[in-house]
């Protein structure tokens, strides 16, 4: 048995058991991938997939068992990788970060700028995406850290920690009555067509779970990921925009009024991850450090070793 067949069972898994799927994603040809899985079934005395004539069908019982041994041999591959260059040299190399598109333009530009400042020799690779899509790139070893407020801890494959608390604002132009009101109400904000995120992204959860509380059906006029396509649409004037604190707290707007929704909405914790038993190089530990001063190398190790699961900001 070899690296190669527990790659190709592995990536057929992931991909639904599509061996043509399966050939172009590991740039091999589909009867090299069937003939491999099929030598390492034979030398294994077990079938790993069920089929019907040449496709795959499922995955058996003892080919769970199987896939399960090739996800740790192959962490653990990937670790040997890690820690060689960590030691052969230690100050350079690649940070692949997953995180949404709010994190990225207005959360870590300056802990990257700072550990570029430290770690000169140390490459940025930037992956923006969903927070599901977040977590499978670190699950797929694509990322080795990943920013995120949701989905990321509904992940047992994944350690993750709370980073920093942040509120949602709401923003309208200057001349909006809601603009004038000291004090506002989910019923007022409920009775303006509103621009906030897609359901998937930044807090949008709670800014829904809130208004159900509160038998309240706001109409969402419109939808976005970015906070700065929400920011535009509210100064065309089609209506008053909820966006994260973030995007204008080092990014302030003039020509908008910002009222803050943390008593009215609640507040969010955005939340870093790993993937659970890789091996973290020292930029990694660092850059986790400068991204809250709550994130300590101890505490990371200790989380990775699973003698941490949480704790309260």
């Amino acid at each position: 048995m070899n690296l190669h067949q527990f790659r190709f069972v592995q990536e057929a898994a992931r991909r639904n058991l599509n061996l043509t799927e399966t050939a172009k994603a590991l740039h091999t040809s589909q009867p090299g991938v069937s003939k491999a899985i099929i030598e390492l079934e034979e030398e294994l005395g077990i079938e790993i997939f069920a089929r019907h004539g040449k496709r795959l069908k499922r995955i058996t019982e003892p080919g769970q068992h199987v896939l399960q041994s090739i996800q740790i041999i192959l962490r653990e591959v990937n670790n040997l990788r890690k820690i060689g260059d960590q030691y052969s040299a230690q100050d350079n190399g690649t940070l692949s970060i997953a995180t949404t598109h709010t994190q990225a333009r207005y959360v870590l530009p300056m802990p990257v700028a700072k550990l570029r400042e430290k770690y000169p020799k140390v490459n940025i690779s930037l992956h923006q995406g969903a927070p599901d899509q977040v977590a499978k790139m670190l699950l797929d070893d694509t990322a080795e850290i990943g920013i995120a407020t949701e989905s990321l801890s509904a992940y047992e494959e994944l350690v993750t920690l709370p980073c920093y608390e942040w509120q949602h604002v709401l923003v309208l132009p200057l001349d909006h009555p809601l603009a004038k009101k000291e004090h506002l109400s989910l019923e007022d904000i409920a009775s303006e067509p509103i621009i906030t995120y897609h359901p998937s992204f930044t807090g949008r959860g709670r800014i829904d779970q809130a208004f159900a509380a509160k038998k309240l059906h706001p109409r969402i006029a419109l939808e976005a990921i970015d906070s700065d396509v929400i920011k535009t649409y509210v100064r065309l004037g089609l209506g008053i925009g909820i966006v994260a604190e973030m995007a204008v707290k080092d990014d302030p707007v003039k020509d908008l009024a910002v009222r803050p929704l943390g008593t009215l909405l609640g507040m969010n914790v955005a939340r870093v991850a790993f993937k659970r038993g890789a091996y973290l190089r020292q930029f990694v530990y660092h850059f986790a450090e400068l991204l809250s001063d709550r994130l300590t190398a101890p505490l990371i190790t200790k989380a990775m070793t699973g003698h941490v699961n949480d704790y309260e900001l």
